[in-house]
Formats: structure tokens, C-alpha cells, sequence
């Protein structure tokens, strides 16, 4: 499918996309750049790619895909020190959860002689680094490609095509319509997760050892979210700033009817809220979106559920 792709950035979803190129022989040749060095060489031991290095110059070279998986914060930079050593006629795309902000710090970096594809693969787990991927992180998930107007359609039928050799199903959206789902579906949750467990770990210390002590199931599925990595989601909310707010707006406005609801011992509009939500959760499941399956070679664990996203 490519000759040479370059990934940059080989945490988990970088990582997860080199397995997945290898599995399904998408490219001759992987280049890792990554300015960590332990990275690298962690990359070299798993065999993830042909050759690593910590230089954005020399790794984009001769390359005819370019997958840009830093934080969102750190990708116009990227996209700078990139520009002038990408191929003629390569196309650049991205893993970030935010669009706007992306397009809007890429685009005008890139040289035209490029094809840019703004993409958010729709996976992950809490687990960070290069050991932690799995090719099959994006099997029958979403990955939502947010192409502008002027860009190549033979480009976007590429990263289309790529990300559906990967399994995922593919969407093509608005950016601004993206953010906002996004700002629900993923950032909303992950805001409410670390306030939760921020809230607890301010408790006093007797009472926060029996929080971690008697943790039921909703606390702990709380930590696991609120244990996803600290710059990725520090980014995510400060470039989704205007779709996360609002988001905020609407839910502080229904916590506060349900905190009414409960204050006036209205059960009917609890069960109602309650069931309506169940029925949500229904439509997940049915949808198969609802839980991965680690692959049995990742840590001994075969059936461990884990979050979807980010």
C-alpha cells in the first residue's frame, strides 16, 4: 500500500499502528521517530520498525506517509520542522482526538507539494508506551478522517483504505461537528474521571485508605480512565477548549436536576433518567463498541475490559 511510512511518536497508538502495518504488510519500510532514546531502542528490541531515530529531519525522508502521533499541543511544531524534508505528492496525517485546533496549527506549516489528512483513530487503552500496543487496538473501531475542502480525493481514499486494512470502519466529518461529539463521548468523561479521583485524593487520609480499600466497580473503572496519560488529555482539553465548555455547561445543568430530583425525593424522574441511559449503554453494546479483548500474548491477560478511546 505505501513504500515507506514514517510514524512519529511511538507511544501506544503508534506503536499499535506499526504492529498493524506488519501484520497486514501496509509498507515495505517503518520509520520510528521519537526524541526519546529509550523509546527507540524499546522499539528496536520489539522489531516495530526497520530503523528509529530522534531526528524529525532524517525520518520523514523518502517517506509517502507521515502519521503524526504526539499530543496535539506538540504537532505544529512537529509540522514545521517536517515541512521541508517531506517527499513531493506524500500525504501527513494524525491520530489527535481534537480536529480543529490540529488543522488550524498544521495546515498552514505544511508545504502544498503535501497532502494533508486530519485523522482520529477512535481506540486506546490507559496503558502508554511502545510495549503496551496491539494491532488489533483498532479492529471494529471508528476512525474519523476530517478532510478539508481542497483536499486530494485520491488522498483521503488512501487513508481510508489504510485505516480499514487496520479494521477500523471509517467516517468522513466535519472538524468543528468532531470536537463536539469528541468533547461528549471521550473528553467529558475523562474530565469527570479526574475529578472524581482528584476529589478522593484529597479526602483524609483514613478515609481515602478505605475509598482505595472498598473501591467498587464504578470507582475503579474511574481510576482507570484517570490514569490515561497526563500530556495527551492536559492538550486535548486546552485546543477543545470552546467544545469541552460547552459540553460542561449542558452536564452541570443535569447534574443539578438530578441533584434536585434527589433533594425532593423524586424517583420518577430518577428512574426515568436511569432507564434511558441503560438503554444507551444497550445501543453500545449492540453496536460492538463496548469493551476490547487484549490479544492473549499482552501481559497474560485475555479478557481484561478496557476503555475505548481517546
Amino acid at each position: 500500500m505505501f513504500q515507506q511510512i514514517s510514524i512519529i511518536g511511538f507511544g501506544l497508538i503508534g506503536s499499535s499502528i506499526a504492529r498493524g502495518i506488519k501484520k497486514h504488510e501496509l509498507s515495505h519500510k517503518i520509520i520510528c521517530v521519537d526524541q526519546n532514546e529509550e523509546v527507540n531502542s524499546t522499539v528496536l528490541a520489539l522489531d516495530l520498525a526497520d530503523e528509529t531515530t530522534p531526528h524529525l529531519s532524517e525520518g520523514v525522508k523518502a517517506s509517502d506517509l507521515i502519521i503524526i502521533c504526539t499530543p496535539v499541543g506538540a504537532m505544529g511544531k512537529v509540522a514545521e520542522k517536517i515541512s521541508p524534508f517531506l517527499e513531493e505528492g506524500a500525504i501527513v496525517t494524525d491520530v489527535g482526538s481534537v480536529k480543529m485546533s490540529v488543522i488550524k496549527a498544521l495546515q498552514p506549516r505544511l508545504p502544498a507539494c503535501v497532502h494533508f489528512v486530519p485523522g482520529h483513530p477512535i481506540a486506546g487503552t490507559e496503558f502508554s508506551g511502545p510495549e503496551n500496543g496491539f494491532a488489533e487496538l483498532f479492529e471494529n473501531r471508528w476512525a474519523v478522517l476530517t478532510p478539508q475542502g481542497h483536499t486530494e480525493l485520491q488522498a483521503i481514499e488512501r487513508v481510508t483504505q489504510f485505516w480499514e486494512a487496520l479494521g477500523s470502519n471509517v467516517e468522513i466529518m466535519d472538524p468543528a461537528h468532531h470536537d463536539l461529539v469528541l468533547g461528549i463521548t471521550s473528553h467529558l468523561p475523562h474530565l469527570i474521571a479526574y475529578n472524581i479521583i482528584g476529589t478522593a485524593s484529597d479526602l483524609e487520609d483514613d478515609i481515602k485508605s478505605e475509598v482505595i480499600k472498598f473501591s467498587a466497580s464504578g470507582f475503579r473503572d474511574f481510576t482507570r480512565i484517570a490514569s490515561s496519560d497526563p500530556v495527551m488529555w492536559r492538550d486535548v482539553f486546552l485546543h477543545n477548549k470552546d467544545a469541552v465548555l460547552d459540553v460542561l455547561q449542558r452536564f452541570s445543568e443535569d447534574l443539578s436536576a438530578l441533584q434536585k430530583a434527589i433533594r425532593r425525593e423524586n424517583g420518577d424522574y430518577l428512574h426515568e433518567v436511569f432507564e434511558k441511559t441503560r438503554n444507551i449503554r444497550q445501543e453500545i453494546i449492540d453496536a460492538g463498541q463496548a469493551d476490547y479483548i487484549y490479544p492473549e500474548d499482552k501481559r497474560g491477560i485475555v479478557s481484561t475490559k478496557v476503555k475505548s478511546e481517546d
